[in-house]
């Protein structure tokens, strides 16, 4: 079994891949998309959770979304007919850090794949070229709320803490107009759900020759979570305007 396959089993019961409710996916969308007809744009959309939702509130929106996966594409794709949004949606399978459009988009959205582009400041730069004049971006990006452990960062990455990654965002010519650091709460939901759904997927496949690798994953995982980044990790999303270039 490959780590795609892996991540679409951990997030079955968890389909925003990050540690947000849906309580806070909403209000999110809500402060990126203050009138209801934008264009957005997913920068590694996965199953296209985020823009699933937006297109089902909201009858004149419009988006697109691009991810490596095709298998998460696939599955975006199912969820739309359902929903009755396919119409509406149009999903692009190649890396994002490669996606250009001759079009603009008036929410650019990248949350938990800011690795796909290095970093949270070459995904800014990235949404920054998708962005139409006035638009939008969602972003969310992992920081350290305590001094981590060198295993911590070795494991999760060179984060900085909130009050740097905020004053890097401010410095790289962006207004934040909302923001959430996720709650405990949230934090801790996102991690049981992960692993514990693969937990679940194993035993109820004994049968199948990657039960013991899938459930000795979800056992590593969360032991490391819980002894190497639980207490030392948290989680940023904000929705970013460019600043003006004041005389």
């Amino acid at each position: 079994m490959n780590r795609e396959q892996i991540s679409m089993i951990a997030h079955a019961d968890h389909p925003i891949r990050s540690p947000l409710d849906d309580d806070s996916v909403r209000q999110l969308l809500e402060r990126g998309l203050p009138r209801g007809d934008e264009r957005v744009l997913d920068l590694g959309c996965g199953s296209g959770e985020w823009l699933l939702r937006a297109l089902a509130a909201r009858p004149h929106l419009h988006a697109e979304g691009v991810d490596v996966s095709e298998d998460a594409l696939a599955q975006a794709r199912r969820a739309a007919g359902d929903l009755g949004v396919q119409e509406r949606l149009v999903l692009h399978h190649r890396k994002a850090a490669d996606f250009a459009s001759s079009q603009s988009f008036d929410l650019v959205l990248s949350v938990g794949a800011t690795h796909a582009f290095g970093g949270l400041l070459p995904t800014l730069a990235a949404a920054r070229e998708h962005l139409a004049p006035g638009g939008r971006v969602l972003i969310g990006e992992g920081f350290w709320d305590r001094t981590p452990s060198q295993e911590a960062v070795e494991m999760l990455g060179d984060f900085t803490d909130l009050a740097t990654t905020m004053d890097r965002v401010v410095a790289d010519g962006w207004t934040p107009v909302h923001g959430h650091v996720s709650t405990r709460r949230e934090l801790d939901d996102y991690e049981w759900a992960c692993w514990g759904s693969l937990a679940s997927w194993a035993l109820d496949h004994e049968a199948d020759p990657d039960s013991a690798y899938v459930l000795g994953t979800a056992t590593t995982r969360r032991s490391e979570w819980l002894r190497v980044y639980r207490d030392t990790w948290g989680f940023l999303s904000l929705v970013l305007r460019r600043t003006p270039d004041f005389p």
